[in-house]
């Protein structure tokens, strides 16, 4: 009979069928899920994801192990699988930031795309950062609206540091603000998020490309998600560039809540049951009116209560 020892383990890298799981001595084991493996809850097309902490079995003399438990996570993140809309993608668990890179242009990121991952991370309690990279590479009037889209974001509670991997500002401001934490680095392809890696750990050395000179748009350097180990406490995980963040498992009655500064006014509201579309004495409609909330950020409350799933280039 084949002996069988178990581990537990962190998942540090997934290709989507197979698992790369590490020991807490260091020691990592390529790793499969059984085909009936399911997280109870949860319809998604990954049962298992990066940053999870698993139970496996490795028989003895066998070349992978099997993944046989899941052990219960802090929290996770999701988004919206491609071209399933009824089923979910964990992007990564157990992280305690959700970090997203954003570059105005080559490539621009839409402030839809920002607005439905900061909603998700507040869905599921995950405190959000902005980095906004490549800041030597703005004219004088781009840099006052990057400085314009800072201030409505920290207005609202979200931190954001402005920096460039490529001229190294503000670097050791990135350092500090990954050291001791497990920080999920997300963001559109071609935003830098390898190469503020890179400025932070060189030796990881990660994968890198300019872009497409005829989009204007990345190129995808990261293939699948992983997670690294850095030299000065803590760890990272760098995951493919998403173009569209498709939101799921909300409850329309509730999106508002995702929205801070929505869910300030909406204390205000004539009617307790407010969807702030067209509501007579809507508090938000009016704050919206007044200048009080960003009609960007308003509008992408719509987008989602509509459910437009939409994609940027």
């Amino acid at each position: 009979m084949t002996q069988e020892k178990s581990f537990q383990g962190v998942v540090i890298k997934s290709t989507g069928s197979l698992y790369t799981v590490q020991t807490a001595d260091g020691q990592r084991y390529p790793c499969v899920v059984k085909g009936n493996f399911r997280i109870k809850g949860i319809r998604s097309t990954n049962p298992i994801a990066v940053g999870d902490y698993v139970v496996f079995d490795k028989p003895q003399g066998a070349q992978q192990g099997i993944i046989k438990e899941l052990l219960e996570r802090k929290n996770y993140i999701v988004r919206r699988a491609a071209n399933l809309s009824k089923q979910v993608h964990v992007v990564a668990a157990n992280i305690d930031q959700a970090i997203l890179v954003v570059t105005l242009k080559e490539p621009e990121t839409h402030l839809e795309f920002i607005d439905r991952y900061l909603a998700t991370a507040e869905a599921y309690r995950i405190p959000a950062v902005l980095v906004f990279n490549k800041c030597d590479i703005y004219l004088p009037e781009e840099k006052k609206t990057v400085r314009q889209c800072m201030e409505l974001y920290q207005r609202i509670g979200y931190p954001c540091l402005e920096t460039s991997a490529e001229k190294k500002i503000n670097i050791e401001a990135f350092r500090q603000l990954l050291a001791g934490k497990t920080s999920l680095l997300s963001g559109v392809s071609g935003t830098g998020k390898s190469s503020l890696i890179n400025a932070v750990e060189p030796q990881l050395n990660l994968k890198t490309a300019p872009l497409s000179s005829y989009h204007h748009a990345g190129v995808h350097t990261t293939t699948f998600a992983e997670m690294f180990p850095l030299s000065f406490g803590g760890y990272i995980i760098d995951t493919p560039g998403i173009r569209g963040f498709g939101v799921i498992d909300m409850n329309k009655n509730e999106i508002f809540h995702f929205f801070p500064e929505i869910f300030k006014a909406a204390r205000d509201c004539r009617f307790y049951n407010c969807l702030h579309i067209q509501e007579p004495g809507c508090a938000v409609i009016e704050a919206v009116r007044k200048g009080e909330i960003a009609w960007s950020r308003y509008r992408s409350y719509l987008s989602i209560y509509e459910d437009k799933n939409e994609k940027y280039r």
